[in-house]
């Protein structure tokens, strides 16, 4: 089992922030905030390699971060990938970064979890890849707790038995108020059909598209995430995520 961890786009909304860094690399209570992700990842067993993807911007300030983490955390085996995108007018899209890392690291026959770079919790990710890994598909999910707030976010409806029953992006009228975030575990058997979605034409940003295609050919299904998670999307979001995790590391 692989993991890519997605960090190529080049967060418009924060700048100036990050016009000259990549929002992955932005510190979170004197860290950045790829180390929070990665610490989470710490104690999973089982990891190969967690693939990093960027863009041509930014690859080689991830590189010279990685060689620095890798020292500190040997038991973390990291590769940076660099999509070649110079720009947000050329980027691949999310999907389109996954198919790339799938397609030059010959992975399509490896599960793989797959982490938005700017998604935060405050806890380990070892209960969700246990769960996942008896699943071909698991999306993670959060209760935002709202139904207002929900419109910003990809709603998911589940079943008696945790399955996917609706997946959608940003709904009008929404039925509920868990959210799908940016955290999913796909099997060999999934991993797969990246290349399908992509070959019919499908949106290759936002990889909860990927997800409302595929809860209608296989059994998508979720885990919730409880605690802490912060989508750092805006200044407000990344000092309260500050804030968060400066009480985590007291």
């Amino acid at each position: 089992m692989n993991a890519i961890i997605l960090a190529a786009g080049y967060a418009t909304r924060l700048y100036p922030l990050t016009l000259n860094k990549a929002k992955p690399l932005l510190e979170i209570a004197g860290r950045p905030m790829i180390e929070w992700i990665l610490d989470n990842l710490r104690n999973v067993s089982g990891f190969g390699t967690v693939f990093i993807v960027t863009n041509d911007k930014f690859a080689s300030d991830f590189q010279v971060w990685a060689d620095r983490y890798q020292d500190r955390q040997p038991q973390l085996t990291l590769k940076i990938i660099n999509d070649g995108s110079k720009s947000d007018d050329d980027r691949l899209g999310a999907i389109g970064d996954i198919h790339f890392v799938i397609g030059r690291e010959n992975l399509s026959q490896s599960d793989l979890v797959i982490l938005a770079g700017d998604n935060l919790f405050d806890q380990s990710l070892a209960g969700f890849v246990d769960y996942a890994r008896k699943t071909e598909a698991t999306v993670a999910v959060y209760d935002v707790g709202d139904l207002e707030k929900i419109k910003k976010y990809r709603s998911v409806t589940i079943d008696c038995e945790g399955t996917t029953s609706r997946f959608e992006e940003k709904p009008e009228k929404p039925q509920g108020t868990l959210a799908a975030i940016g955290l999913y575990y796909y099997s060999a058997t999934v991993t797969s059909l990246v290349t399908t979605y992509l070959a019919a034409g499908n949106n290759p940003d936002q990889p909860g598209r990927f997800v409302q295609w595929l809860y209608q050919l296989k059994q998508v299904k979720t885990f919730q995430i409880t605690g802490e998670w912060l989508d750092i999307g805006s200044k407000d979001t990344l000092e309260k995520a500050d804030e968060v995790f400066r009480k985590i590391k007291k």
